[in-house]
């Protein structure tokens, strides 16, 4: 909630780049509270020093379609609490401490005053020297996944991934690598923001080193299966619409012509762009030089240990602080279970937009479909003359759709099987040589992604995406434009 606000505001006054304070002792809390739920590397590494958080609208700005992001930089990470009380001091700074900061009933406070106890200097910089060394290690696995996206990875207009098996030598990857690559295409396909463990991950990294892939597989709102026409050596990822979603879960965002939306610089992309030419002026060339690959807390503790990056008696300390952090845990969520009944409702993804789309309105649909449509004066070729008037398959009735555009209206759905039966029986008709849609390589669940425009009866107007239509006046679009695109979202790119 706390960086929703500062979204909000920060798009309201067209800010690009949002400072916050967080600082080493922060840094501190974070990995003893990581590591005491058995986090990995990546996850021990903690805070980036920056971060992209998308906005939960997308803007339309100069005729193009913008998914703004802000860029969070946390500039004071290398600072303790009591370097910035003494820089408040000094220049007699005032400040306000929050006293809830102070309650036991949260884990980080707990965890704030036991470290209180033990933040010696040699304690504090051997820990923070732990957290480094954790950082360089997400910094090269970072740089793998990229270099791994851009050589495997095809996008396709549909809203779908293609992930090329044989250029992506799965074998030869390692296991934290390789992870953190189907984490970051499901992400993208499915546009939930989930990290993907446990089961799961092994499910996936045990379907992903399988070649040729002969199964299909669902899994973290996405269809994993052969790409159609590749014997195996292409697998296809596509969002599952079946797959449920979170309660407050939006679908899509309505967007008027004359609504007033902000534009904001080129200074952000600017920025990032130096920060990864920065960064890729200091990479981690290899494994060798990054530490605790495929490890979890105690071992990358035990391993810090082996190295001296940590002494004995901070390797004996951090023990402590895990255990008894365990073990609040552990009594908290067993109270939790105990308090708790079974919630089995869940909502799935929206189906279909439920207010109707208007001629010159545009829609955000599935956070990655922009969709508008218009009547035009000028005739499309690949349109149905004549025999497609009576050829509706809802209900039997005459499917006729060049009517009065203040009369005209559309919604907006995912495609079901009907949709496919009905275009194949178009496609054997007269005038169909333009009609490129079921000679698409799509797979059954790849089709059921695709976004269609039916009229307030249910019938079928167009499905932009492979460029159907009945209406020879009507001109529909759906532009892929996921909300946060791939490899985005939480990547550190200084």
């Amino acid at each position: 909630m706390r960086y929703k606000i500062f979204q909000d505001v920060c798009m309201q006054n067209q800010i690009s780049v949002l400072l916050v304070a967080h600082h080493a002792d922060d840094q501190a809390e974070l990995f003893i509270l990581r590591s005491s739920r058995d986090s990995g590397v990546l996850g021990l590494a903690g805070m980036a020093f920056t971060s992209q958080v998308f906005s939960s609208h997308t803007n339309f700005c100069n005729n193009d379609w913008k998914n703004h992001s802000v860029l969070l930089v946390r500039p004071l990470l290398d600072f303790s609490k009591e370097d910035m009380y003494k820089i408040c001091q000094g220049s007699n700074r005032g400040w306000v401490e929050d006293p809830t900061n102070r309650s036991p009933l949260f884990a980080r406070n707990r965890i704030r005053a036991s470290l209180g106890n033990l933040l010696s200097g040699t304690f504090n910089s051997e820990l923070q020297a732990v957290i480094s060394v954790c950082r360089r290690t997400r910094i090269y696995v970072d740089q793998i996944c990229n270099s791994l996206i851009k050589q495997s990875i095809t996008v396709m207009d549909q809203g779908f991934a293609v992930i090329n098996l044989k250029t992506l030598n799965p074998s030869k990857i390692e296991d934290i690598c390789l992870s953190k690559f189907i984490t970051l295409v499901l992400q993208f396909v499915s546009q939930r923001q989930r990290p993907i463990r446990g089961s799961t991950s092994k499910l996936l990294l045990q379907y992903i080193r399988t070649i040729p892939c002969k199964t299909s597989l669902t899994a973290a709102g996405c269809y994993i299966c052969p790409a159609p026409g590749s014997k195996g050596f292409k697998a296809l990822v596509c969002c599952s619409v079946d797959c449920p979603l979170p309660s407050n879960a939006e679908s899509f965002h309505t967007f008027s012509n004359v609504e007033e939306e902000h534009c904001f610089s080129d200074e952000l992309e600017q920025i990032i762009a130096n920060g990864k030419s920065y960064s890729n002026n200091n990479l981690v060339t290899n494994s060798s030089q990054a530490q605790f690959l495929d490890m979890r807390s105690q071992s990358v503790l035990d391993e810090a240990r082996r190295l001296d990056v940590i002494s004995e008696s901070t390797h004996r300390n951090i023990i402590s602080l895990q255990r008894e952090e365990v073990s609040h845990f552990k009594s908290k969520t067993d109270e939790v279970a105990s308090g708790c009944e079974s919630k089995q409702g869940t909502e799935h993804i929206a189906a279909f937009l439920s207010e109707p789309l208007l001629p010159g309105q545009t829609c955000y649909f599935m956070n990655r479909f922009i969709i508008s449509w218009k009547l035009s004066k000028e005739i499309s070729s690949n349109w149905f003359r004549g025999e497609p008037l009576s050829l509706s398959y809802l209900e039997g009735d005459d499917h006729c759709c060049c009517v009065n555009e203040d009369e005209m209206v559309a919604k907006v759905r995912t495609t079901i099987d009907a949709d496919w039966l009905y275009l194949a029986k178009l496609t054997k008709l007269p005038h169909s040589d333009n009609f490129e849609a079921t000679r698409l390589p799509l797979t059954v669940a790849a089709r059921k992604s695709i976004p269609v425009l039916v009229d307030d009866h249910g019938r079928l107007l167009s499905i932009p995406s492979i460029g159907f239509k009945h209406c020879p006046c009507m001109k529909a679009s759906a532009v892929f434009k996921p909300r946060v695109p791939l490899g985005g979202g939480h990547s550190s790119f200084l």
